[in-house]
C-alpha cells in the first residue's frame, strides 16, 4: 500500500469543502487532479470514502475512520517541515469556532492578545450557535471551539473556560420595568423572545428559568442576539440572554434590565475533538485560554 500525503491532503480538503470543485480551488489543483488523487486513495484502501449524492460527496463510515488519522498525519508532516527551520514561531492556521456571545464579546480580544503574545497571525473565527459549532468540530472543520454550554457528545472533550451571568430584559415601557424587585410570579403569563434551538442562551432559559414558571408563552424565535434585543425593545416580549450581550443595549436605554428573582450563572467551555492531533499551535492556544481565565479571575 502506497498512500501519499498529497492523497491525504486531497481527502482532507474534500471533507472540508464537500465538492471536488471547491477542494480543487482551495488546493490550487485541477478538478481532474483532485478526482484522480481521490480515486487512487480509495483504490489503495479498497474502500470508497464518500457517498456520491447529487454531485456532492458525503463522507461515509470508512471516511470518518480515516479523517482523524489524516488530520494528524498532515499536521505532523507540517511539524516536521518546520522542525529544523530558523523561525521558532508557531506555524499553521488556527481555526477557532465560537458561539454567539463569546464570538462577539470575548474571542476577538482573546485572539488579539494571543497574536501579540505569540506573534502568530494566521487564525480564522467562525461564529454560530453552539450546536453548529459542535458539528464543525466533529467534522474536523474547526480545531477548537469556545461555547456557552457543555456538550455531552462522546467525541468532544469539554473543559471549563470562563463564566458569565444571564439576565432578563424588557422594553423600557414594559409594566415590569417599573418594578424594583421581581418575583417569579411577576414573570408568569408573559411572552418571551428566544434564540433558536442549539443556542446557549435558549438552553439556559429552558433549563434554568422556564421550569420555575407555570405559565409562559413563546412569542418569537430569533437567530441573532442583536435581532433578539431589537424584538424585545419593540415590545414583542421579554428576553433572556447574557449580560455581556445585553450590556450596551441596557446602557444606551434601548432595553431595560429587570431584577431577576433567581441567579442564572453559566459556564463557558472550550471544546476539542478527542481524536484531534494537538500540534504546538493548538497546545499553545489552549494554554493561553487557561492562563487568560486565571488572570481574569
Amino acid at each position: 500500500m502506497h498512500i501519499s500525503l498529497k492523497q491525504l491532503n486531497v481527502f482532507h480538503a474534500i471533507t472540508q469543502h464537500k465538492t471536488l470543485t471547491a477542494a480543487a480551488e482551495q488546493l490550487c489543483l485541477s478538478k481532474a487532479a483532485i478526482s484522480m488523487a481521490l480515486a487512487e486513495l480509495e483504490k489503495q484502501l479498497s474502500h470508497p470514502l464518500f457517498d456520491r449524492v447529487n454531485n456532492r460527496l458525503i463522507i461515509n463510515q470508512e471516511g470518518l475512520q480515516l479523517l482523524p488519522l489524516a488530520d494528524e498525519l498532515l499536521n505532523r508532516a507540517q511539524q516536521i517541515s518546520h522542525l529544523f527551520g530558523d523561525n521558532p514561531a508557531l506555524y499553521g492556521k488556527l481555526r477557532l469556532g465560537s458561539s454567539d456571545t463569546i464570538g462577539n464579546h470575548i474571542s476577538p480580544y482573546l485572539l488579539s492578545q494571543f497574536r501579540q503574545q505569540h506573534q502568530h497571525l494566521s487564525q480564522s473565527l467562525f461564529i454560530s450557535n453552539s450546536a453548529s459549532i459542535c458539528q464543525k468540530l466533529i467534522d474536523f472543520e474547526l480545531d477548537i471551539a469556545l461555547i456557552e454550554s457543555q456538550t455531552h457528545h462522546p467525541d468532544l472533550i469539554s473543559i471549563p473556560f470562563s463564566h458569565d451571568e444571564m439576565c432578563i430584559i424588557s422594553a423600557i415601557d414594559h409594566p415590569l420595568a417599573k418594578h424594583k424587585k421581581l418575583t417569579l410570579a411577576d414573570l408568569e403569563h408573559n411572552d418571551w423572545v428566544l434564540r433558536e434551538p442549539g443556542s446557549g442562551s435558549r438552553e439556559c432559559f429552558i433549563n434554568t428559568l422556564a421550569p420555575k414558571l407555570n405559565h409562559w408563552q413563546f412569542a418569537f424565535e430569533i437567530n441573532t442576539t442583536e435581532a433578539l434585543i431589537s424584538s424585545v425593545s419593540a415590545g414583542l416580549g421579554l428576553g433572556c440572554l447574557s449580560t455581556l450581550a445585553a450590556q450596551y443595549a441596557i446602557k444606551s436605554g434601548r432595553v431595560c434590565q429587570l431584577t431577576s428573582p433567581i441567579c442564572m450563572p453559566r459556564r463557558f467551555w472550550f471544546l476539542i475533538h478527542k481524536d484531534k492531533y494537538q500540534n504546538p499551535l493548538l497546545k499553545s492556544f489552549m494554554a493561553f485560554c487557561q492562563q487568560w481565565q486565571t488572570e481574569r479571575n
